[in-house]
């Protein structure tokens, strides 16, 4: 498969924070390649980097053959890029922002008007062309925002957090337009912290927190090699929690604690589950996730942020 994108050694700093420490991953061609982490694990630096709107103090960023820091013009002109903000002109309707934007790339002003509604349509945004866009749903603008960033054909799409702050709803809808662009062969680098976004879109990911590269590869891959494959919901009183935490380590369980629930990581969850429910304490029995991945290798959940 031919690569799409190359980071070597990548490194970004700020002052004397560290925020991405020397990483180093590949992305394929037609691919959804997700970096998975935490608010502050250094996902956004990374974007910013490649997207070549951000500085890079060491390493190398190879998009399509191109160095980014050499060139970023061209880099620029194959990819598209969704921020976390909507950023919208809320003083042009849905076709005029589309319209603007494709002047940025110079797509002649006879084409821009006819790419913008061809893109509407594929969004299903055609019967809100001539809308404000304060009157569009959440779920609309996020929509709107990948479909400004795909107007200029790009080969590579670069989000950003692209679903937070959406129902639930809104967040299918928009995992959906994603799939149809990547059955069009458009490649997407995804940064999300939500764990059945990477599990729905993601063929490959990387796990990163305090700008550092944890785990890379195919999710149930990395959750197989790095637990057992069943996990043990425990829920004691709280009175019991240290106990049960320390009669399971003692037993050489691999366990971990979540709030209010002890979660003992094992490949004979039957036998355990039948110790412990005998002993009257309440038990679930599921498979290992990402998030618990997350949580072994870190000591948090996917979804707590460091400020």
């Amino acid at each position: 498969m031919e690569e799409i994108i190359r980071v070597v050694d990548l490194e970004k700093k700020f002052g004397s924070l560290v925020a991405v420490d020397k990483i180093n991953f590949q992305v394929y061609e037609g691919e959804c390649f997700g970096l998975l982490g935490p608010n502050g694990a250094g996902k956004s630096s990374t974007i910013k980097m490649l997207a070549a709107s951000s500085p890079i103090n060491s390493g190398k960023a190879i998009i399509d053959g191109l160095d980014v820091v050499e060139n970023p013009r061209d880099v620029k002109r194959i990819l598209g890029v969704v921020q976390q903000d909507d950023n919208l002109d809320p003083d042009l309707t849905v076709l005029g922002n589309l319209v603007a934007y494709g002047r940025y790339f110079r797509i002649p002003r006879e084409d821009v008007k006819a790419r913008a509604e061809e893109t509407l349509r594929f969004f299903g945004l055609s019967d809100r062309s001539g809308n404000r866009i304060e009157t569009l749903s959440g779920g609309m603008q996020r929509r709107l925002v990948i479909a400004r960033a795909t107007l200029n054909r790009p080969r590579l799409l670069i989000l950003d957090e692209p679903t937070t702050g959406l129902d639930p709803i809104a967040r299918q809808q928009v995992w959906y337009w994603l799939q149809e662009l990547l059955r069009q062969g458009v490649s997407i680098l995804l940064s999300t912290h939500n764990m059945d976004e990477a599990n729905v879109l993601c063929d490959r990911l990387l796990i990163m927190d305090h700008g550092q590269i944890l785990a890379n590869g195919v999710a149930r891959d990395l959750v197989a090699t790095h637990l057992a494959h069943q996990v043990v919901e425990i829920r004691p009183d709280l009175s019991q929690m240290d106990q049960v935490y320390g009669d399971l380590k003692r037993r050489d369980v691999l366990v971990r604690m979540s709030g209010t629930v002890v979660l003992a990581f094992t490949e004979n969850s039957r036998e355990l589950e039948e110790r412990l429910t005998n002993e009257g304490l309440d038990t679930t029995v599921r498979s290992a996730n990402l998030e618990d991945l997350f949580f072994h290798l870190t000591g948090r959940s996917l979804e707590e942020g460091v400020g």
